[in-house]
């Protein structure tokens, strides 16, 4: 096939792609990033870089796992055995459970319904940004192991959900998007309402920890607290949070927009779902690409 600009119109990120070339899937959570990286793995044998699972095991390992034998020496029993090197408490992350990684994360509010100071969430939520941006950065160094170590011809990135809070598309000289552009053809997964919709319904349900923009974060917690009137040690930590998520969303649309618009290309949600096989997949990336 015949080599295609990856930005048509665009002077930013541009650079040739051919079928098979890396590929890093961008979009919010829940949109199909890791169904189709996963895909990609199984049935085609790509190299799947899970930039959540590189965040949790590489950049913020230790602070997880010190985090949890902070809690186990509140136990008496548990405190004794550690102290005694009887026992050891370690991280279990996987590309489908990154518990420990949200959990560390945490919810700020009342602590006795699990909730951190506010202070001590921001401070996390800084280690999450510098995490994710040098799991970012380490892109290419994965697309060269996965060839030379491993024999992997094709790569495929599946970043984070939260990839637009940490970069800049506007700057043609921003660190992470020049670097990925550089190695990966860079593929935004857009919503359509009912997935808007699905998403809030499913963080309704399960509320997890998440990074936010820290802006957005302090304005947020700023707004609920002026509205519900509570203090910080009343707030609870759940309600908070399913409170954000639904002006998350809003907040990401035009930020991943404009990182399609500036350096990569948009495929809809709808289409990847029905993407089931891996040639349907860079089927639908070379249509993306000639629009």
């Amino acid at each position: 096939m015949p080599e295609t600009d990856k930005c048509a119109g665009s002077a930013k990120g541009v650079k040739k792609y051919k079928r098979g070339d890396p590929i890093a899937v961008l979009g919010m959570s829940g949109v199909g990033k890791t169904r189709i990286a996963a895909m990609m793995r199984r049935e085609a044998r790509w190299f799947h870089y899970s930039v959540d699972y590189r965040i949790g095991t590489r950049y913020m390992d230790e602070a997880i796992e010190d985090n949890f034998k902070r809690e186990a020496m509140k136990a008496p029993l548990l405190r004794e055995l550690l102290l005694s090197d009887s026992i050891y408490i370690s991280s279990n992350i996987t590309f489908d459970n990154l518990d420990p990684l949200s959990t560390y994360l945490g919810k700020p509010g009342d602590p006795s319904k699990g909730g951190i100071a506010f202070d001590e969430y921001i401070r996390r939520q800084r280690e999450h940004r510098e995490a994710e941006i040098s799991a970012m950065l380490d892109t290419p160094l994965f697309v060269e192991k996965a060839r030379g170590i491993y024999g992997y011809e094709h790569f495929i990135c599946d970043t984070s959900g939260s990839v637009c809070e940490v970069v800049d598309p506007d700057d043609s000289n921003d660190p992470v998007l020049k670097s990925l552009s550089e190695t990966c053809l860079i593929l935004y997964i857009k919503g359509d309402r009912a997935h808007k919709e699905a998403l809030k319904a499913r963080f309704d349900k399960s509320p997890k920890p998440m990074y936010y923009n820290e802006d957005f974060l302090r304005g947020v917690w700023a707004d609920y607290l002026t509205e519900t009137g509570l203090a910080e040690t009343q707030v609870d930590p759940d309600a908070f949070i399913r409170w954000g998520f639904a002006r998350l969303i809003d907040w990401r649309a035009p930020r991943y927009k404009a990182i399609a618009d500036n350096w990569g290309v948009t495929v809809s949600a709808r289409a990847i779902e029905q993407a089931q096989t891996p040639e349907a997949f860079l089927d639908l990336v070379e249509s993306a690409l000639k629009r």
